[in-house]
């Protein structure tokens, strides 16, 4: 044992871990009789329930990036982060009206497959591979450096690469399995990491509390924070002015105010949960009213997620900023870990156990999703054509080993220099420079029938090369001012464009010329999908959860405006 570790906490760790493997194994055996079939292997199809969909959603999207990168964005921006959150809430509203239907309507398993439906088979191949070489080499690495990392400094700073092996070892026992032991196992997963990651809020308002002569009162210390740290608690970063500072500028270049919601932060969102395999998959087995209904209950569970994710980076602000804190390792990325040294032996087990099931949901569900568009949308098409059942559930486990292998080999010496800009900022850069296009290329093949293949080929590629033209090279070309946009110092001598608002730009310019070619194609488009108003009806009790997701993500604004 060491400093930081007991043996109770080892001990609740432990009884996790057996736990989700028992159950794991006894979903899978449950399944047996289903081994030999693909689609119940990649899809579970038929098999989940609303609330195995919802869980299997948040599990999979909460992830070391979420505990510690948005608990270090908590500590650096305060509340405003929490956008990610609450408006996702509302673009899996518009993926359970709007989109879900479509895929379903139109028997679609893979987003490969969408694209050769809707397009042609180039676009399908461009996108398999480009998605297969950004889940394993962006998502895949990110997840298990960064989760190694925050766990290695709460077990003693002395075992990174075995935390390494064991994290990629676990989620492979679940995700050999298939979906349905995935997305089940999920549901314990989800569970943990909420119930530990409310504790761990619980305790870091408490310990605010104390130390600020209040009591250790969790609302008490609430109260404490937003007289400390009022700025914390503005949904909206004001713009700079000449007479700002460099950390007001940075803050801005971060999350840069009302500019972020006219387009970046809803691109990010609608091409993540609606346009990404990795989440999509969880639905696509269902029918119409039990996908909808676990997409809108992912989406009151994303509600939950800044109480969890991002409050104990806000306390570990301001704790440190009183000296409560020690210096934080890593920088504000650093936060998490430093607020978990507070908790009590025991539930320090718990939070560790919390962290780790985010990390293996999330690792299992991006395996599953990498061994569905290998096995089905490549080798089953340009390999192996007369591979059977059989045949594809074996090479789709193949596809599962070898994506983790791949992974823990270039996170072994972090070889892509995640460590260097940090897991959060790392998939952001790298996925950011893609969504526009893509998402553009959903959304017009979806609701617009003319949409041609020439159109969705370019828009992928224009909505890449803008991206990078407008990341990289506008603010060297034309300044810190123009019609279009305003650029900031980065605190090294060079101008920089918000993030948010370079992705605003790459998706309008992306869009506008996709429509011109389609105009240019023929009229009539007979890969077009067919769409009808019927698909988009919802029932009463559908509408009820909608509504109350909304309401309250209006009052969460209303109050922190």
């Amino acid at each position: 044992m060491n400093q930081n570790l007991a043996v109770a906490d080892y001990a609740v760790f432990i009884i996790y871990f057996i736990v989700v493997s028992v159950y794991g194994y006894t979903v899978y055996r449950k399944r047996k009789q289903d081994e030999q079939d693909a689609k119940a292997y990649f899809l579970a199809e038929g098999n989940l329930t609303w609330w195995a969909i919802g869980a299997s959603l948040i599990a999979s999207n909460i992830s070391a990036e979420q505990f510690i990168g948005m608990s270090g964005e908590g500590f650096f921006l305060g509340i405003a982060v929490a956008a990610y959150e609450w408006l996702a809430a509302v673009a899996l509203i518009i993926v359970a009206v709007w989109f879900i239907p479509v895929y379903l309507k139109n028997k679609i398993y893979t987003m490969p497959q969408f694209l050769k439906t809707r397009y042609n088979e180039s676009t399908a191949l461009i996108m398999a591979v480009f998605w297969l070489f950004l889940y394993v080499f962006v998502n895949l690495t990110s997840i298990l450096y960064l989760g190694a990392v925050a766990i290695n400094g709460l077990a003693g700073g002395e075992y990174l690469h075995v935390i390494m092996v064991g994290l990629a070892v676990f989620a492979l026992f679940i995700s050999l399995g298939g979906m349905k032991v995935v997305a089940y196992t999920d549901v314990i997963q989800v569970a943990v990491l909420i119930i530990g990651g409310l504790v761990t809020s619980y305790i870091a308002l408490t310990t605010v509390g104390q130390y600020f002569g209040v009591g250790e009162n969790a609302i008490a210390g609430f109260k404490v924070l937003m007289r400390e740290a009022p700025e914390h608690f503005k949904m909206i970063i004001p713009k700079p002015t000449a007479n700002s500072s460099q950390l007001e500028i940075d803050k801005y270049l971060t999350f840069p105010g009302l500019m972020s919601y006219l387009a970046g932060i809803w691109i990010i969102n609608l091409n993540y949960w609606g346009c990404n395999q990795y989440i999509t998959q969880r639905a696509l087995g269902a029918d119409l009213q039990t996908a909808r209904t676990g997409i809108l209950f992912a989406g009151m569970l994303k509600l939950l997620m800044p109480l969890i994710v991002m409050l104990p980076g806000i306390a570990a602000y301001v704790l440190y900023k009183d000296g409560h804190l020690p210096q934080l390792v890593g920088g504000k990325d650093g936060a998490y870990s430093a607020v978990l040294t507070f908790l009590p032996t025991g539930l320090k087990g718990l939070s560790v156990a919390a962290l780790t099931a985010a990390i293996v949901a999330s690792l299992a569900g991006k395996v599953n999703s990498i061994s569905t568009i290998y096995t089905l949308d490549i080798h089953k098409k340009y390999i192996q054509k007369e591979a059977g059942e059989k045949q594809q559930v074996n090479i789709g486990r193949l596809a599962v080993f070898a994506a983790m292998l791949l992974a823990v080999l270039f996170t072994w010496n972090d070889i892509l220099g995640i460590g260097g800009v940090g897991g959060f900022t790392y998939i952001q850069k790298y996925t950011g420079f893609i969504s526009p296009g893509v998402f553009a290329m959903f959304f017009l093949g979806m609701f617009w029938k003319r949409t041609t293949g020439t159109a969705a080929i370019v828009g992928v590629i224009l909505g890449f090369v803008l991206s990078v033209l407008f990341n990289e090279y506008a603010p060297m070309l034309f300044g810190n001012e123009t019609l279009l946009y305003t650029a900031y110092p980065n605190g090294k001598g060079a101008f920089e464009i918000p993030f948010h608002i370079c992705m605003g730009l790459s998706f309008f310019f992306t869009m506008l010329a996709m429509i011109l070619i389609s105009f240019a194609g023929p009229k009539v488009n007979p890969k077009a999908f067919e769409i009808d108003s019927e698909m988009f009806k919802v029932k009463p009790q559908t509408t009820v959860l909608i509504v109350i997701t909304l309401l309250i993500i209006v009052a969460l604004y209303v109050k922190f405006w």
